[in-house]
């Protein structure tokens, strides 16, 4: 196992060469001035104090030329940031680089400026950092991790390739600029931390590509060893032991004394022995072997995610599975009033996005000003959403769920109530048994892996405090457009909504006979681009017996379980 490594800058030696020279010099007897001969061998001291005070100059002048280099990259990203920030940082890309900075790269920036403590202001400005620590927003190491995950998952999600995203494109399309050698290290040693060698190996060769375009670059924070050391483990623990030894020879030649790559090269070949032999005894090529990575393809709750929902998924979410010509025949648009009075002057848009299970669109559903007043609401509250755990009914976080949310009471505010009664008149459902209006904002590829909004059998423990019964309904609020990314798929059905400003989508959880319909299960894809808001409404069981009654008939047939 690797080691994690010391990031490598120039780190130049503080102790005073000076003081080194002056301590190691043999000793010169007093009185030199009485012999011109013993005058000048002290011409000879000067020129060796001479050459040591350049080379501590030349050293000082690298690290601030480093130091220089960092700044304008800080300051010409800034700038561009600045310029639109929203935007900027609604950018996966950006988001990762801008956690990049201030976690890894400030922190060598730190070290550099604190060799020299006692030189100057130098402890001033170390100070000022420690203090701006305590009041400014830093981002943790847990950040620059779960950064560094969301791309690798929205490269998964969309099949983006690995150098389109190092250049800073995503589906073709230019967002920021290149990553560095170093930025494409840093993500190949995150996956690495996480175990994920498949993902390690892709970001570890992009670092090697880019480093031999960098020629001379001071700036990096790894060596040509360090990539090769990471991609033999990697490589290995993806099943490929033949190129694990090559990659970790090529290692030895850079340093011939390398303990671990040493002992690596041991196990290796004995493992290539076995691997041959084994052949031999079957009379086999090999040909049917497939490198294989220690990584689950299955998810944990809320069910097992299987590689086939997983294509479908990554499909539905790439826009490139669509609903059948006969499904979409039979879909229509119309106005609706639901045979409610007021909405005789003003009836709803609604689209019809599948027929069974029933699936609708409706427009206009919520306006900007109350958009804007939900965020504002909202934005002060916001923790990092939870699921329900199956077994205990505890809410929890996850990574399957990567998002913000905040719960707001109908009471608290006019918009809130009116959003509410809109709900009612949209579904003819009562919404005195309904939960509070959660408002969701999704991170850096934010996402939600399929799921069911409905408690199933065995989690008896569900909503259990509500005491209102399982969720009949979902009302999904899309509060912003989303340039590229976050649609709510059916994976089921496949089916797609694609996130639209104030538009909301509705269906039921359940049968009319209250059994989950499984048809339902969908998920949120990742945000591959822009800021996806969304607000939900969960409808429950309870007072909904005269609105939506059981029929004489059992309507779940197949889908029960």
């Amino acid at each position: 196992m690797l080691e994690q490594r010391e990031q490598r800058i120039m780190k130049p030696k503080i102790l005073f060469s000076l003081y080194l020279f002056l301590c190691c010099i043999k000793t010169i007897n007093a009185e030199v001035y009485t012999a011109l001969a013993e005058m000048e061998e002290l011409l000879e001291t000067e020129a060796v104090l001479i050459s040591n005070l350049e080379g501590f100059i030349r050293v000082q002048q690298d690290k601030l030329d480093y130091l220089k280099t960092k700044m304008q990259e800080y300051q010409r990203e800034h700038e561009e940031a600045a310029t639109d920030i929203s935007v900027y940082v609604s950018n996966p890309i950006n988001a990762y680089l801008l956690t990049k900075r201030l976690t890894t790269d400030w922190r060598q920036v730190e070290n550099l400026m604190a060799h020299d403590v006692g030189i100057g202001s130098h402890i001033d400005f170390l100070d000022n950092i420690t203090n701006y620590r305590n009041v400014l927003k830093f981002p943790s190491d847990e950040d620059l991790n779960g950064a560094a995950v969301a791309l690798m998952r929205l490269q998964d999600t969309y099949n983006l390739d690995t150098s389109s995203v190092a250049r800073g494109e995503l589906n073709g399309i230019q967002y920021s600029t290149e990553m560095s050698s170093d930025d494409c290290f840093e993500l190949g040693r995150q996956s690495y931390v996480n175990h994920d060698y498949y993902h390690t190996v892709l970001w570890m060769k992009e670092a090697m590509s880019r480093m031999r375009e960098e020629p001379n670059n001071r700036t990096q924070s790894f060596t040509k060893a360090d990539v090769l050391e990471y991609l033999a483990f990697s490589t290995y623990k993806q099943g490929n032991v033949e190129t694990a030894l090559l990659m970790t020879n090529e290692l030895l030649q850079l340093i011939p004394n390398h303990e671990r790559a040493n002992g690596n090269k041991v196990y290796y070949e004995k493992e290539l022995k076995e691997i041959t032999m084994k052949k031999r005894v079957k009379g086999d090529d090999g040909s049917d072997d497939t490198p294989k990575s220690d990584l689950p393809i299955s998810k944990a709750e809320p069910a097992v995610f299987d590689y086939s929902e997983r294509k479908t998924y990554e499909l539905l979410c790439q826009g490139k599975l669509k609903p059948t010509s006969a499904q979409l025949r039979s879909l229509s648009c119309r106005y609706v009033t639901n045979e409610v009075p007021f909405l005789k002057i003003g009836p709803f848009k609604l689209e019809e996005a599948s027929k069974d299970p029933y699936i609708v669109i409706y427009h206009d559903a919520m306006y900007d000003s109350e958009i804007e007043i939900v965020k504002r609401m909202a934005k002060p509250r916001f923790r990092r959403a939870t699921v329900q755990n199956a077994i205990t009914g505890e809410l929890e976080t996850a990574n399957y769920r990567i998002s913000k949310s905040a719960w707001l009471k109908t009471e608290e505010h006019s918009i809130i109530a009116n959003i509410v009664q809109r709900t009612e008149d949209m579904t003819g459902l009562d919404m005195l048994s309904a939960e509070e209006l959660q408002v969701v904002n999704y991170g850096i590829g934010g996402h939600y892996e399929p799921h069911f909004d409905f408690a199933r059998r065995e989690e008896v423990k569900a909503f259990q405090g509500l005491n209102t019964g399982n969720r009949i309904a979902t009302v999904l609020f899309y509060m912003s457009d989303v340039e590229q990314g976050g649609a709510t798929v059916f994976t089921a059905i496949n089916i797609a909504l694609r996130p639209r400003k104030g538009t909301a989508a509705f269906w039921f959880n359940l049968h009319k006979s209250g059994e989950g319909d499984y048809r339902t299960r969908h998920a949120a894809c990742p945000v591959l681009t822009g800021s996806k808001w969304v607000s939900n409404k969960w409808i429950h069981e309870r007072r909904q017996e005269f609105r939506r009654p059981c029929g004489l008939e059992p309507d779940h047939g197949e889908f029960a379980i």
